[in-house]
């Protein structure tokens, strides 16, 4: 069930907020915990049923160790256990996630006749498993309080961040739905709606605008053909606009969506595209899953502990286990070594750089456009199915298509598109920006300007419109890129 639907928005949503807000009227908090959990359970089964067994026995397992671990805490013994339960869920994964590339590789490498298995990925195993993991760490370090298991398993089921994060963390949800009877709702409802109208808009008439230019260049490539400069830039710039926006809508759907229940969830994404460097860029994109990799996997490597050679070591480790949590694919791999590179340049540059010159507008600019180029390029592998399509997009990107070259932007391209969408990508301020008056998310900024989203008749108006305009473009209907990691 996709939140761009006309199933979610007019049936599923009414429902759930209805009962909701029902029994929290009544003071029946805990069965109004429970009505959100069955509706989540309600919302991961309506894909495929027979995989809420498996996310109901992730769950169980989890919690049961937790609550084990949390009485163990710095033992040998909890290691021990620690260890048991990661090995568990990253096996969970890597069987539903890797085994066929796992298979297909091994067959490639070795000349084994390895029957690759054909696996269903389960929808957000990705991020619930991340999610859990962090948890049984955090519970062997003596961090958990004491939560019932309702409360838990809304942490790991609550459907607005369920399918595509955010990545939760259980110190900043469980204590919230601790307090679910002490909310006041009206307001809550009018910031969600407007937050969630904002994301789906940008969904629906940005995202999906440029994936009807972006999707044909990379068919192109995919058959072996090699198009002109100008498609092959203008795609790989509609394709960043397109998972740009398509992330950036998800989120916002996300948290508005959180905001309708009482609940806060923590801000993912803030404008990476006018980041000024690649450290810059990963503190704005996918906020989450940058702040898991960092404290449960860079960290645990030693960080930058061990001096100036180990922690390249240990970014690049942490980029390429990165890219390949996105996909089991070697493009994946390709796409977080990449940014592993980038990463270690940036550290590198910042030793040498002046101070002098961050405070200069020129070299600003100069940092955004460039991190913006570097990252275009990393999408490259990232967006293209095999090597030998992300080959042909770049020789297009390198003026090397020769009188072959083909134009492969798709009907109706007009070249003001992907630049008018760039530019609000790069000067418009963002959602959270524009809700900030009542802090929209966990970690958004509290900054007033004039023009900020207020529960009056004129934002009323323009939302309604953009309310209207995005749900008649679901015939178009296409899902969200991180849905199938």
């Amino acid at each position: 069930m996709l939140f761009n639907s006309y199933v979610f928005i007019f049936l599923f949503l009414p429902i759930v907020l209805v009962g909701y807000r029902m029994l929290v009227k009544r003071g029946l908090s805990r069965a109004s915990l429970g009505w959100l959990a069955v509706a989540s359970l309600f919302f991961y089964g309506w894909w495929e049923p027979r995989y809420l067994v498996l996310l109901g026995v992730s769950v169980a397992f989890n919690f049961s160790l937790g609550t084990h671990l949390a009485r163990m805490p710095a033992s040998q013994l909890g290691r021990g256990w620690l260890v048991f339960g990661v090995g568990c869920n990253l096996a969970l994964l890597g069987y539903f996630k890797y085994a066929t590339f796992l298979a297909t590789n091994i067959t490639a490498l070795l000349g084994l006749n390895l029957e690759a298995p054909h696996v269903v990925l389960p929808l957000a195993i990705s991020f619930f498993t991340f999610q859990q993991i962090a948890f049984l760490v955090d519970a062997w370090r003596s961090e958990p309080q004491n939560h019932s298991f309702l409360e838990y398993l809304l942490f790991v089921t609550f459907f607005p961040q369920l399918i595509a994060g955010p990545i939760v963390h259980h110190r900043e949800m469980m204590p919230q739905f601790a307090e679910s009877d002490s909310r006041d709702l009206s307001e809550d409802m009018a910031a969600g709606t407007a937050i969630f109208t904002l994301g789906l808009a940008k969904k629906v008439l940005l995202a999906d605008a440029m994936a009807l230019h972006a999707s044909p260049v990379f068919a192109a490539t995919l058959q072996g053909e090699v198009p002109n400069a100008s498609s092959a830039w203008l795609g790989i710039i509609c394709y960043a606009l397109q998972i740009y926006f398509d992330f950036s809508g998800y989120s916002d759907m996300a948290i508005g969506l959180g905001r309708m229940f009482g609940i806060r969830l923590p801000l993912n994404f803030a404008s990476p595209y006018k980041a000024t460097s690649i450290v810059d860029f990963w503190r704005r994109w996918h906020m989450t899953l940058s702040r898991f990799l960092r404290d449960y996997l860079y960290f645990s490597l030693g960080g930058n502990r061990r001096g100036r050679l180990r922690r390249y070591v240990n970014l690049m480790l942490t980029m390429l286990l990165g890219g390949l949590w996105h996909g089991a694919g070697w493009t994946f791999v390709v796409w977080g070594g990449l940014h592993g590179t980038y990463l270690i340049l940036n550290h590198m540059w910042a030793h040498v750089r002046p101070a002098s010159w961050t405070s200069l507008a020129l070299y600003r600019g100069l940092c955004r456009v460039l991190t913006f180029a570097a990252v275009l390029l990393a999408w490259v592998f990232f967006r293209a199915e095999s090597f030998s399509s992300a080959w042909h997009m770049l020789k297009g990107m390198a003026f090397m298509a020769g009188s072959e070259g083909g134009d492969v932007l798709g009907p109706g391209f007009s070249l003001w598109k992907p630049l008018a969408i760039l530019a609000i990508a790069w000067f418009v301020p963002n959602t959270q920006e524009v809700m900030a008056r009542i802090r929209p998310a966990l970690g958004a900024s509290d900054q007033r300007f004039p023009g900020q989203w207020q529960p009056r008749l004129g934002w009323a108006v323009v939302l309604a419109v953009l309310f209207v305009w995005s749900v008649n473009g679901f015939s178009k209907y296409s899902e969200f890129i991180y849905f199938q990691f």
